[in-house]
């Protein structure tokens, strides 16, 4: 999972998987999700992040380092 921020747009990406978008749906004004071609999240992109996030503290809870192997 990799985190983006891109100043002109003031948003935050949060790229999930490492796959093409195939089609993008906006759950709530300003949030859109990605969707990959099997039809799960691939990305999250937040416009106008600074208006709903504090953007100078991010933290990771909880976290397995290294990853663990999840079952599907």
């Amino acid at each position: 999972m990799k985190l983006h921020y891109y100043p002109e747009t003031d948003s935050v990406y949060i790229e999930r998987a490492d796959e093409k978008a195939v089609d993008s749906r906006e759950v709530a004004s300003g949030i859109v999700s990605d969707i990959g071609a099997g039809g799960r999240v691939v990305g999250v992109d937040d416009d106008h992040a600074r208006d709903r996030v504090d953007l100078s503290k991010l933290e990771a809870d909880g976290i397995p380092y290294p990853a663990e192997p999840i079952g599907h």
